[in-house]
């Protein structure tokens, strides 16, 4: 009798627990189809945490926005409630700039019937999906809001400034190896980002290293300005670039900081480092003369070309024009150990600690493994990898008198109130060169910009330049031997050359154009780019009056119009100007186009009211 009792006793526990087991299988399921259905909630919008911070701003120099955190939303469909898909499509498709095809295909090709659209999408966008579902339009579709990270100059320094993931933690560029200080705490602000760059010549550099790679028909091409008194990067072009606004349409090779991250043989350029170390090593002397007859030999085995017959060469002829014979030569004067100790001393085979993600130590192979051609290869610029960071920053020992000051993108560190947290060093700076020998080389590299120099198209008017090109050969990787096609052309300069304020380096890959040489494709790039800068940087020029003045530059600010009690007149506004308005929770601001406005509703003068929408024109 009891046996039957407790076996009814188990039974009832058994269906009791099956049935709320059952139950809550049945909560969830309902609430997973609800959240589904409308992931944002009831109205379509989430809202942060009180309690959650925002990622810290990336700014220039002059305290321009280059990265700022923003609302965002993304766009989701629920497949079972969608009506008509092609008209879906014609609606959505051109807010989210995407082709009626593409959103068929992710809809068709989706194993789920919930499904994102396109994540991070600006306001500008959501309110005009907003407005179709007001209308009954885009059913199935819905807004996720969440908190995003936008770039207002788009392409510019983009490789620089890098990107964040959809879970806004950094994932390339400053943004990823300067995460932790940018990232928010609980309740706090992540801290603020002043780079060395200065946007206004950022856009300069771009600029001409576009028009350089269409009219060299070239892989790629960058394009660096530099303070070599302070190490300040003040311009880093890469192209071509990406928008890291948009990373969907972006390959790997179009995000790369090539600057700091790949790595190549320099070419000719290289001889200014290796003639300043043997000068000062004491190898040769300025007087020391080599005899040049086309090539340089070594025994009956070791044979190496130079552009042309040179005859007697000094050190100063060997850079006026870039004798490579003489400076194979020249290298036989010192012994391996100490070259490789001159390199190591030039900051080459090792990184500069710029601040940039993946930066290249290059590439310098120990001494035991030279062959006894590596020496006077390497003295020429071959057989030797270096990155763009490390040439500028062995320049800043050229134009410093013989200091090295490192590089550096980031200046300081800022902390959501607004205090300094920091000043960033990359290195320190140390002697490596004599000031007579630093003297001595920029005065070579000046004559090379002469009517008697390999480096003339680089000549400015009215200030003296100091310069170097180069043109290296490409290692082709199905055969292992040097192309017969593929160069990297580049140049050096330094300027003024009697005390260099601004160090420019331009490297072209692989131009396919008329010329492939440095001297006739990067030079003219360089003289172009040093007559915009002279002018912007208030560098003299020789025959120009010439003021005392502080060295500070007062660059003039287009303000963010003020809405008060009135809506104030936007006509000829920057669009970058008008970002901190899209954090006011008591407007919206409609912004179609790029540019300037140029067109406003309602007009100036019109009383404002909370929840108010300004519409605003740019072109």
């Amino acid at each position: 009798m009891n046996s039957t009792a407790d076996h009814k006793q188990i039974k009832r526990r058994f269906f009791f627990f099956a049935f709320l087991l059952a139950s809550t299988a049945l909560f969830l399921l309902i609430r997973y189809f609800m959240i589904m259905a409308n992931p944002g909630g009831g109205t379509g919008h989430f809202e942060p945490s009180p309690s959650s911070g925002e990622r810290g701003t990336i700014l220039d120099r002059n305290g321009r926005i280059l990265a700022l955190q923003t609302r965002l939303g993304n766009v989701s469909i629920w497949r079972p409630d969608i009506g008509d898909r092609e008209e879906l499509g014609r609606e959505l498709g051109p807010i989210l700039d995407l082709t009626e095809e593409e959103i068929g295909g992710l809809i068709s090709n989706s194993s789920s019937d919930f499904l994102y659209l396109k994540k991070q999408v600006d306001q500008s966008a959501l309110r005009r999906i907003q407005a179709l579902r007001s209308q009954g339009k885009l059913k199935g579709v819905s807004i996720e809001q969440v908190m995003g990270r936008i770039y207002p100059e788009k392409e510019l320094a983009a490789q620089v400034i890098g990107f964040t993931g959809s879970d806004n933690t950094g994932l390339a560029g400053i943004e990823y190896s300067f995460d932790a200080d940018l990232s928010p705490g609980r309740g706090e602000s992540g801290s603020q980002i002043v780079l060395t760059i200065d946007t206004n010549i950022q856009y300069i550099l771009e600029d001409i290293a576009r028009k350089t790679m269409e009219d060299n028909k070239a892989e790629a091409v960058m394009l660096m300005a530099m303070d070599p008194r302070t190490g300040d990067i003040l311009g880093s072009a890469s192209l071509p670039g990406f928008d890291p606004n948009d990373i969907r349409n972006s390959d790997d090779l179009s995000r790369m900081d090539r600057a700091a991250i790949w790595s190549y043989e320099p070419g000719s350029v290289f001889k200014v480092f290796s003639i300043a170390g043997l000068l000062d090593a004491g190898a040769i002397e300025p007087e020391t003369v080599f005899f040049c007859n086309g090539r340089y030999e070594r025994g009956s085995r070791i044979t190496i070309k130079c552009m042309g017959v040179h005859g007697n060469v000094r050190s100063s002829d060997i850079l006026i024009h870039s004798c490579n014979a003489g400076a194979a030569y020249a290298s036989d004067r010192i012994a391996p150990s100490l070259f490789y100790q001159i390199m190591e001393n030039f900051g080459f085979g090792q990184r500069t600690g710029a601040g940039n993600p993946g930066e290249t130590p290059g590439f310098l192979r120990p001494v035991n493994q030279w062959s006894d051609r590596s020496k006077p290869t390497m003295a020429m610029g071959q057989e030797i990898g270096v990155s763009a960071l490390q040439i500028v920053q062995a320049s800043t020992a050229v134009a410093n008198d013989g200091i090295l000051i490192p590089p550096r993108f980031v200046s300081r560190i800022i902390s959501g109130d607004g205090k300094t947290v920091r000043e960033y060093r990359s290195g320190p700076s140390r002697r490596i060169l004599s000031p007579e020998t630093a003297k001595n080389i920029r005065s070579y590299m000046e004559t090379g910009t002469t009517e008697l120099g390999i480096a003339r198209f680089a000549q400015v008017k009215d200030i003296a330049l100091a310069g170097k090109t180069g043109t290296a050969q490409v290692i082709d990787p199905e055969t292992g031997a040097y192309s017969e096609t593929d160069y990297i052309a580049s140049c050096l300069a330094m300027l003024p050359a009697e005390n260099p304020s601004l160090v420019l380096y331009m490297v072209i890959i692989k131009p396919m154009g008329n010329y492939y040489f440095g001297s006739r494709t990067a030079a003219p790039a360089i003289r172009e780019s040093a007559e915009a800068l002279i002018d912007y940087l208030g560098i003299p020029r020789g025959r120009n009056p010439q003021v005392s003045h502080t060295g500070a530059i007062s660059i003039p600010v287009n303000k963010t119009p003020i809405v008060g009690s009135v809506v104030p007149d936007f006509t000829g506004t920057a669009k970058r100007n008008l970002t901190p308005l899209l954090f006011r929770e008591d407007l919206k601001l409609d912004i179609r186009g790029e540019g300037w406005v140029i067109r406003q509703s309602p007009s100036p003068g019109t009383p404002f009211q909370q929840g108010m929408t300004i519409i605003l024109e740019l072109e």
